[in-house]
């Protein structure tokens, strides 16, 4: 009796043993086998908000995306796996690409890191609040929260002051974001990247006494935003508005004249325009403009902190369509380049000494 209990003892034993050999292997097959996937598509997975493992993985077995599985059903082995690893309390919600040969091991390291599929909003240098505005009204993938009065008034809702101008104070850039990502969340990032920029530039800049204030910075990276096209050329468009400060001369650049304008702005400009005084026009008022007139790159803001030194006081552009310009020390100089490079040589066309 007591060898025929030690032998039933042994026999469960090595069937207990073989039974968890097989697991242990069936497990093993199971974590190489790929999702259920074709290899010429890619499947967008969606995990709500405030789902756990057994719901997230019941739904990759509704949708048919786990390897086929038997004896146990192919989401309990899931859930089983996230849990032995530690991983089943910090899957994150977003929306996910899976791709043709991902492993379930590879599903689950991308829902732990959060790599949802990214959306993205570009601002671009030289536009106005205006323009971004409707860039972000109008993104499919944006979660709009914010009213036509809340864009109107903007800064105070970014935790600024009250009616302070919004013009110029975000940084132009490419942002990520997943969908549902908030409209009001994406102008916070572009805003205060403009501000952390500002003030890290502010802090490198080389003085300037006709540069009190970040903001007059701003301000003046924004007029030669809106006046360089070439790269290079910024520090010394930005040099010729410092030596024009400096010796008490207006500014006298056209796309602060055409802010000013604003809806009247048909694409030209006339005579009339240029003498119409408002608070932005910098030919009939000295000194910068009461806000920035667009939205300046880091470029333009290191220009007007870095300018370059010169003698020069005038630039025209030389109309070759690559944005460069010439630069000129004198008036005398920068008539005759006007009317080289703008007037096809033809002297009498020439308006600016009237």
């Amino acid at each position: 009796m007591k060898r025929f209990l030690v032998i039933s003892m042994a026999v469960l034993l090595l069937a207990g043993l073989a039974g968890a050999a097989y697991g242990y292997y069936f497990y093993q097959q199971y974590l190489q086998q790929p999702l259920r996937i074709n290899a010429d598509e890619s499947v967008v997975f969606t995990i709500k908000p405030g789902s756990n493992i057994r719901q997230v993985a019941q739904q990759l077995a509704r949708e048919q995306r786990l390897p086929e599985t038997a004896p146990v059903p192919a989401d309990l082995l899931l859930e089983a796996q996230a849990r032995l690893n530690g991983q089943a309390t910090r899957i994150k919600a977003g929306e996910y690409e899976l791709l043709p040969g991902m492993t379930t091991r590879e599903t689950l390291e991308k829902f732990v890191a959060g790599q949802s599929i990214q959306y993205e909003v570009q601002l671009i240098e030289g536009r106005r609040y205006q323009e971004m505005i409707e860039r972000i009204k109008n993104h499919p993938h944006l979660k709009h929260e914010l009213t036509q009065a809340d864009y109107d008034n903007i800064m105070p809702v970014l935790g600024e002051e009250e009616d302070s101008s919004p013009e110029g104070w975000f940084m132009p850039d490419t942002y990520h974001f997943p969908r549902n990502t908030s409209d009001k969340e994406v102008l916070q990032r572009a805003h205060q990247a403009m501000k952390d920029y500002l003030q890290q530039a502010w802090e490198e800049r080389t003085p300037n006494p006709h540069i009190k204030t970040p903001y007059e910075a701003l301000i003046l990276a924004s007029i030669v935003e809106k006046e360089s096209g070439v790269a290079e050329e910024r520090p010394i468009i930005a040099g010729v508005f410092l030596n024009r400060l400096e010796k008490g001369m207006r500014l006298q650049t056209d796309p602060t004249v055409i802010y000013g304008m604003g809806d009247a702005y048909d694409g030209n400009i006339r005579k009339r325009d240029l003498r119409k005084d408002t608070p932005y026009n910098t030919y009939t008022r000295f000194g910068l403009t009461p806000t920035p007139i667009a939205m300046p790159g880091r470029e333009a803001i290191d220009a007007v902190l870095h300018p370059a030194e010169s003698e020069y006081f005038y630039f025209v552009a030389t109309g070759e369509g690559d944005g460069r310009h010439f630069f000129s020390r004198t008036y005398k100089e920068h008539r005759k380049a006007v009317i080289q490079y703008q007037l096809n040589g033809d002297s009498r066309r020439y308006q600016g000494d009237k």
